[in-house]
């Protein structure tokens, strides 16, 4: 190419690129080679800032085909997640050439959500280049922190489960585990969240309408899901008895694959999203006939299988719609798994077991209990004890909740509708498993009645958890208490029969996205102290509490907190309109909200505090913002009534000017992984108080921890493992308040909550000022139903009854913070002391004890 024709080339990409008159693009550069992979893959794409900007041009004026009339930050953002992806896609191929080079054992993490969040800066820090593609983007006027807003969040979670999985998945990439992920594509998350007039209202959150340039479409890898018809035996051609289903329905799977690169070893693993589409897409005849709706009907129901995450199940249809997702996972998934094993081991399953297993990720996949049973048996012929010797042999359950509602079941009626021949299967595990509890506890049919898998009744049931228990090798819980309640009380009969079969894994989350990746600054603080380590192994951060005594680094911890602070600050002011002091305290909770997570609880202490302001008693009160967060189900009326009574509560305290500078109370809306990458940088007050043996783990209190927060809480889920860890360090680094699990259930046969109000002058007075309409002048009665909850209807989750202790650990929180020394030491000591809370450390323990992979290190790139 002559000169001048290169230099207008050139100059019209960085045109394309740039934003801003004062950017100065670098040009191009030539790329740097690296070391030669052992397999036959691409050359290796460069890392220095040169490589990397002539890869941005490239997207931007040939993939994607934008010129400087048409492009804008959107593209920019393609552009970069493209030319990240590139970098990706090298160690992606050559991970999994090393895995089947390996022929050792997978593990499958099958979950009805993962909550990815945001995967550019994810991506970039585990690459390594987050420098290199910053510096890139800034000479051609860029910044990379305004490209990555142009990133929405994945919407293929709700809150802790599908948070949990990603988090697993990262994991175990770093620690070069061959697991695959599988999940569903959804088109639509849960739902964004607006607050109208203090009211949640749901909108569609429609995360793909641009397409996700992070993904990739296999239709090669395409498999279709059976639903309806009948079920039908028959004999095969060596004369044995096989069924068949006839008549049905079929879906589509098509596959679409995400990278998980581990951090900075070269691994890239895979989560494998389904799509749902109809084997026929369109029915000519009925166009041509003039029913144009007709045409794309069978297109349309199929599709509605990966429409949304979690379809409102108060109806019968939103029953199906869920049971029909929840299968079609489970049935893609486990085609595939097969499919991927035949092609390497023809017709020999008898090394299945030994290299496969699932991890069902909660109740909503273990269909694939009976879903592998049926392929081992219809699809590949074999006999019954063959077939669940290898199943119960490939699954593993964990469990995820201790309410009892919260545990899945199905009418027989609607399995019977959508997937008759899985339920022949299951009455069958259960006609069996009843032969062994009957042997095991003769005459014991009141013990039978409570294991049995079908729930008898008028309309009987299909008990999820009991078919995964029957159907898995290993029943975990999330957090030692958890497991231990699990064991003494939902599934003590299970556990009476096959204790062995019953782990705790305590969950954790992963320091790389909830510290390195979300708050840099502290981070850089901990890599001076204890060098690099702790971003692969958290365990070595502990050496950082000598630091709690060094007033200089004390000192150097709280700015960067109030960097942080004032970065939410921004933030709160932006999507509430409320103005948060950075030198005040920042109290926040923020979760799904539940009544068992009791945000109504919080609310209450925060009228206290209101009240005694507005009775002069206020002297001394510390300044505190209050920052709420998190969604309620859309047919979770009371969750929605805790929302409204808690934005009411801020606008009262918001606009009072007796108040003005002592307390601020914020809910902000969308809560959502990228959101929480904000706020728990600049916690300083972690509320983690549901209601004693509720709460199975939890996560954002590991995520608070680990970012210097102190902890406000009950002795719930993984609550009691923070604080045994930080109480390493002395006493007054965690504020304890509340029943435990043993004494609710001793106070609750003579509890009143009456008493309990009339025993409290500060209580009384908080529910008389409800009762009286203080919040709620224009609109009397809305919130009847709490009131309601708390007094005539007995206090079902204690939160009258936690609340005289909750204000004394507020008291002591307040007190602490005074002293800002002692609180800044305190806040180091609950990141030195965050080490056993990574991810890292959970999936280790899975590894060994449940799935026992041998770790693969991929192919060099």
């Amino acid at each position: 190419m002559p000169k001048s024709t290169a230099s207008t080339t050139a100059k019209s990409q960085t045109k394309t690129i740039r934003k801003g008159d004062a950017a100065r693009a670098t040009g191009r550069h030539a790329r740097k080679s690296e070391s030669a992979p052992t397999q036959p893959i691409s050359q290796a794409l460069g890392n220095d800032v040169g490589a990397i900007s002539a890869d941005l041009h490239r997207h931007l004026s040939y993939t994607l085909g934008r010129d400087h009339h048409s492009v804008n930050d959107r593209y920019r953002y393609q552009a970069t997640v493209l030319a990240t992806r590139d970098r990706l896609m090298e160690r992606w191929k050559a991970t999994h050439a090393a895995y089947y080079a390996a022929d050792g054992k997978r593990a499958y993490y099958l979950s009805m959500e993962f909550l990815m969040g945001r995967a550019l800066g994810n991506a970039l820090i585990n690459l390594g280049i987050q420098g290199e593609m910053a510096d890139s983007l800034r000479q051609l006027g860029l910044d990379l922190e305004e490209i990555s807003e142009q990133e929405p969040d994945a919407g293929l979670g709700n809150g802790g489960l599908g948070r949990l999985a990603a988090c697993f998945l990262d994991s175990c990439a770093t620690l070069q585990l061959p697991v695959f992920g599988y999940g569903i594509r959804y088109d639509y998350g849960m739902f964004r969240q607006k607050l109208v007039n203090g009211a949640q209202v749901e909108e569609p959150d429609h995360w793909l309408a641009h397409g996700s340039p992070w993904e990739l479409c296999r239709p090669e890898y395409s498999t279709r899901v059976t639903f309806g018809g009948r079920s039908e035996m028959y004999r095969d051609e060596n004369g044995s008895v096989r069924f068949r289903t006839v008549g049905s329905t079929d879906v589509l799977a098509v596959p679409y694959d995400v990278p998980v690169p581990g951090y900075r070893n070269g691994t890239v693993n895979t989560l494998r999203l389904w799509k749902a589409t109809s084997p026929d897409v369109f029915n000519l005849s009925e166009f041509n006939a003039g029913d144009y709706d007709a045409a794309i009907q069978s297109q349309a129901s199929a599709e509605n299988i990966s429409r949304v995450l979690y379809p409102n199940d108060k109806s019968e249809n939103g029953k199906e719609l869920r049971l029909r997702q929840q299968y079609f996972l489970s049935s893609a998934s486990l085609q595939d798994i097969v499919r991927r094993w035949v092609s390497v081991h023809g017709a020999d399953f008898s090394q299945f077991a030994a290299k496969n297993i699932c991890q069902l990720n909660d109740t909503h996949p273990t269909v694939a209990v009976a879903e592998l049973m049926r392929i081992l048996m219809d699809d590949h012929g074999m006999g019954w004890d063959e077939a669940w010797g290898i199943t119960t042999k490939c699954m593993a359950y964990t469990n995820h909740t201790l309410l009892p509602e919260a545990l899945e079941k199905w009418p027989v009626a609607l399995f019977r509708h959508l997937v008759p021949r899985i339920l022949e299967i299951i009455f069958e595990i259960n006609a069996r498993f009843m032969r062994l509890v009957a042997n095991k506890w003769p005459g014991d049919g009141a013990r039978q009645a409570r294991m049995s898998i079908i729930e008898e009744g008028r309309n009987p049931q299909v008990r999820m958890a009991y078919l995964a228990i029957v159907g898995s090798c290993s029943v975990n819980g999330v957090a030692q208490l958890h497991s231990d309640l699990l064991k003494a009380g939902l599934f003590r009969d299970f556990a009476d029969l096959w204790p062995e079969r019953f782990n705790n894994k305590t969950n954790g989350v992963t320091q790389r996205r909830w510290m390195a990746l979300c708050n840099p600054k502290m981070s850089t603080l901990i890599t001076e102290v204890v060098g690099e380590k702790w971003v692969t192994d958290l365990a070595t951060i502990a050496p950082l509490a000598k630091k709690a005594k060094d007033a200089g680094f004390r000192a150097e911890w709280r700015k960067a907190k109030r960097a942080n602070k004032v970065a939410l600050a921004e933030i709160v002011k932006r999507d509430c309109g409320v103005n948060f002091n950075p030198d005040a305290m920042f109290d926040v909770q923020v979760k799904r909200i539940h009544e068992y997570k009791r945000q109504l609880l919080n609310a209450l202490h925060l009228v206290h505090l209101y009240d005694r302001i507005k009775r002069g008693d206020g002297k001394g009160i510390l300044p505190r913002c209050a920052l709420f967060g998190g969604k309620a189900a859309p047919g979770y009326q009371m969750a929605k009534s805790i929302i409204r009574f808690i934005t009411s509560v801020a606008d009262v305290i918001n606009a009072d000017p007796d108040v003005r500078g002592t307390l601020q109370v914020a809910y902000i809306p969308d809560y959502r992984v990228s959101l929480m990458e904000r706020i728990c940088p600049a916690a300083d007050l972690s509320e983690q108080i549901s209601t004693a043996g509720k709460e199975a783990s939890g996560t954002g209190n590991m995520k608070f921890m680990m970012n210097g927060a102190l902890t406000i809480g009950t002795l719930d889920g993984a609550n009691i493992e923070i604080r045994e860890e930080v109480m390493r360090y002395g006493d007054g680094h965690f504020f304890l308040f509340g029943h435990t699990e043993p004494s609710i259930n001793a106070a609750r046969p003579t509890y009143r909550s009456a008493d309990v109000i009339a025993k409290d002058p500060d209580l009384g007075r908080v529910i008389d000022l409800i009762r009286a309409g203080h919040f709620n002048q224009c609109q009397p009665g809305i919130f009847d139903e709490i009131l309601h909850s708390l007094t005539d209807w007995n206090d079902y989750w204690f939160t009258c009854a936690d609340f005289t202790d909750y204000k004394r650990a507020q008291a002591e929180a307040e007190t602490a913070y005074r002293d800002q020394e002692r609180w800044a030491a305190s806040s180091i000591y609950n990141t030195a002391a965050s080490g056993k809370f990574s991810t890292d450390r959970t999936m280790t323990e899975y590894n060994r004890d449940i799935w026992k992979l041998e770790p693969v290190k991929a192919f060099p790139v």
